[in-house]
């Protein structure tokens, strides 16, 4: 039987309460940055390119004594939304399970769909982990959640070499993806093709499961239990092609659709976020 793929990557039409679930991150997005604000330990629109969407949000550590965070290991974070839509700001709260683990988290934007291609998200998003590493000096755990799940993926396996000779060869030694996409060529299935404008050549170009595989790295793929088939085989398919010389990890976390996968990471004390701290630990 053939796949429906609009059904199958149609994430609002399989979970029709997003809105207040969106409502909810914006509210406790705005509570996390000003929280922390308050606190001294928010670096807010830290800019990495030219448009207003270029920029990383740097939350140190709870009782951090310097705003950067220190010696403190350092985590990103790279919204979702199809490369199309929703902010970092509605995701600041995601900093917080690591920062109260004693993490520095950086949560990017990236400009959207149509205005840019994927392939250039993918650009801004190097610039971002390069930001960061220069302004603080230590290699990066990267965690997206949706399109930022491809995103973290892409950066395991960036040659940062090429980009920037002072860069570490390993500046993203882990990531933990979230619900991604890893096979792009699915989307030229999709009428949302016309804001990404793919052909077959491009959509491998731009998927990681196409990219030569990195070595010596750690790379969780994780989904929520009750997404569609077509999700819980994407988060698979990266595991299993790149098991080979890295660490990987396959979970599919029971009850949980496309959107509530993420909130754990709000939790200081959840399975997530143990997970996640050991992974960025790893990286110091």
């Amino acid at each position: 039987m053939p796949i429906d793929y609009e059904v199958e990557y149609n994430n609002r039409a399989r979970v029709p309460e997003h809105p207040k679930i969106f409502a909810r991150w914006v509210r406790e997005g705005a509570a996390y940055r000003d929280e922390a604000s308050k606190e001294g330990r928010a670096t807010l629109g830290l800019k990495y390119g030219p448009s207003q969407r270029q920029t990383v949000d740097l939350f140190a550590p709870q009782n951090s004594t310097t705003k950067g965070g220190g010696n403190a290991p350092v985590a990103m974070f790279i919204h979702g939304g199809y490369w199309r839509s929703l902010e970092p700001s509605s995701f600041s709260q995601m900093a917080r399970g690591m920062n109260a683990r004693g993490i520095a988290v950086a949560v990017s934007g990236y400009d959207l769909c149509p205005q840019v291609t994927i392939g250039d998200i993918i650009r801004q998003t190097q610039q971002a982990c390069l930001l960061v590493w220069k302004r603080l000096g230590r290699r990066i755990m990267v965690s997206g959640h949706s399109a930022g799940g491809h995103l973290a993926a892409c950066m395991m396996a960036t040659d940062w070499k090429a980009l920037d000779a002072s860069a570490p060869a390993d500046l993203v030694p882990a990531a933990y993806a979230i619900s991604g996409l890893y096979d792009l060529t699915v989307l030229l299935h999709l009428a949302g093709n016309a804001d990404f404008k793919l052909d077959e050549a491009e959509a491998r170009r731009i998927s990681p499961i196409f990219w030569a595989a990195p070595k010596g790295r750690v790379i969780d793929a994780v989904v929520g239990g009750i997404e569609s088939s077509e999700f819980l085989r994407q988060s698979r398919i990266i595991a299993d092609a790149w098991k080979t010389g890295n660490e990987t990890r396959y979970e599919a976390i029971p009850g949980m659709n496309h959107f509530t996968v993420c909130d754990a990471m709000t939790d200081p004390n959840s399975a997530m976020v143990e997970r996640l701290t050991a992974l960025t630990k790893r990286t110091a």
